[in-house]
C-alpha cells in the first residue's frame, strides 16, 4: 500500500514536469476547484448506485485530486502531501478525546458533541460554528447548519415544534404571495425550505438524498408519460394538461 501511494505521488510529480502533460502543468489550486467538487459528487452518485467497482474508481479520482493539489503546492514551497496527512492525523486524534482520552462517549450523540467541543477549543481561524462552505448544495448546507446548531443545544426539542415552524413559514409565504411582495415571497420561500430541512433532520432523513429521490421519481414517471404519448401517436407538447395528468395518475 505504501509503495502504491508513493508511486501515485511520483506520478503526479511527473505529470507536472516538462516531460509530462501540458494540461496538468497549467493547473493551479484555483483551477482545481470545480474538479474537486465534481469528483466528490461522482463519489456520492457511485455510492447511491451501490456498484462497488464504480465506488472504488470514483474514490480513487477524488483521492488523486488531493495528491495533485498537494503536488502543486509543494512546487510552490507551501505544503506537500505529508503535511496534509500529518494535519489530518493530528486532527483526528485531537477531535476524538472520547476515544483517545479518559472520558468515553456512550453513544453517537455524545461523540458528536465531544467532537464539536474540541473543534470550538481550537478556534485558530476564529471561524463561526455555522461557517459552512457556500459552495455546498443548498439543502446539504442547510442540514449541516442545523446539525451544528443542534450540537450546542440550539434546536427544537420535539417534532411537533418543528411542524409548527413549517406551518408558520408556509402561512407567511401565503401572506407574501397574497400581498404580491416579490422580495418577501423569495425570503419566505427560503425560510420554508430551511424549516423543511430541519424537519427532515429531526425525522432522521437526509434532505439532499430525499430530494434527489423525489426528482428521480418525477423524471421516471414523466418519461413514462412521454412513452405512453408516443404509443398513442401523440406529441406530448400538443397534449392538454388534462390528458397528461390522466396518464400520470394511471402510472402512479
Amino acid at each position: 500500500m505504501k509503495k502504491n501511494f508513493d508511486e501515485l505521488v511520483k506520478l503526479a510529480s511527473y505529470l507536472r514536469s516538462p516531460e509530462g502533460c501540458p494540461w496538468d502543468r497549467e493547473q493551479n489550486l484555483q483551477s482545481l476547484k470545480p474538479f474537486v467538487i465534481e469528483e466528490a459528487f461522482e463519489v456520492v452518485e457511485a455510492i447511491e448506485s451501490d456498484k462497488l467497482e464504480q465506488i472504488v474508481e470514483e474514490l480513487g479520482d477524488l483521492f488523486y485530486q488531493i495528491i495533485f493539489a498537494s503536488q502543486i503546492s509543494s512546487e510552490e514551497n507551501k505544503f506537500n502531501i505529508d503535511d496534509v496527512i500529518d494535519a489530518l492525523h493530528n486532527k483526528l486524534v485531537r477531535r476524538h478525546p472520547h476515544v483517545f482520552g479518559e472520558h468515553k462517549a456512550k453513544n453517537a450523540s455524545e461523540a458528536l458533541k465531544s467532537w464539536h467541543t474540541e473543534k470550538e477549543k481550537e478556534n485558530k481561524r476564529e471561524k463561526s460554528l455555522l461557517e459552512i462552505p457556500r459552495g455546498m448544495p443548498a439543502l446539504l448546507r442547510a442540514q449541516r447548519v442545523g446539525e451544528k446548531a443542534s450540537s450546542v443545544g440550539f434546536d427544537w426539542s420535539n417534532i411537533r415544534d418543528v411542524l409548527e415552524k413549517v406551518e408558520e413559514e408556509l402561512d407567511e409565504l401565503k401572506s407574501a404571495i397574497t400581498e404580491h411582495n416579490n422580495e418577501e415571497i423569495e425570503n419566505e420561500w427560503g425560510d420554508l425550505v430551511f424549516s423543511l430541512v430541519n424537519l427532515a433532520r429531526h425525522l432522521k432523513i437526509d434532505s439532499e438524498t430525499a430530494t434527489h429521490n423525489a426528482i428521480n421519481k418525477f423524471i421516471k414517471r414523466f418519461s413514462q408519460v412521454e412513452s405512453r404519448a408516443l404509443q398513442d401517436d401523440k406529441n406530448i407538447s400538443d397534449m392538454s394538461l388534462q390528458e397528461m395528468d390522466k396518464i400520470w395518475e394511471e402510472i402512479k
